[in-house]
């Protein structure tokens, strides 16, 4: 019954992103692309966040490169639960948008098994230092350790990438 719940709201996610793209994004997309990101100095955030890109076989969507940002900074995962805790966590931090309200209020009521986590993301967001309106293409040459160091907590770090060194 989870795995229906599950694939029910990878749907919603799929089907309104454009949707709300569409209609509510009005800033030009950055223009990059993953193989660009690649290029970037190893320890550097455009490098990571081309590597997370590469990982899960993504390329930027136009408009809200910032979603895949926030993926990269946090760690969090791309299935269902690791989504909706990432809603949880830039709700927590302060990001406010319509999407985020969808996603989050529907993944919590269809996919309530995850509370905990949930709830945990919420207040390590609520916690961090503000980062959900940095503009990430002007930060895609900061050291990515630099950059979650100065965001979240050395106990953050250790929930949010447990293998990251320090």
């Amino acid at each position: 019954m989870k795995h229906i719940r599950k694939q029910f709201i990878e749907w919603l996610f799929e089907h309104s992103q454009k949707v709300y793209t569409r209609l509510f994004k009005n800033h030009e997309p950055w223009g990059i692309y993953k193989q660009e990101l690649l290029t970037y100095p190893k320890a550097s955030f455009g490098r990571s966040l081309g590597e997370f890109l590469d990982n899960n076989d993504f390329e930027l969507i136009a408009k809200v490169e910032r979603h895949d940002a926030y993926h990269t900074l946090t760690g969090y995962g791309t299935r269902v639960e690791d989504e909706i805790a990432l809603q949880c966590l830039c709700f927590g931090n302060g990001k406010r948008s319509l999407y985020l309200y969808g996603a989050m209020i529907l993944g919590i009521l269809i996919l309530p098994d995850y509370y905990k986590y949930y709830y945990r993301s919420y207040h390590i967001g609520k916690n961090a230092n503000p980062f959900h309106h940095f503009n990430y293409k002007n930060l895609l040459y900061v050291n990515i350790e630099d950059l979650r160091h100065a965001i979240f907590s050395k106990q953050q770090r250790n929930i949010l990438i447990p293998n990251a060194n320090g």
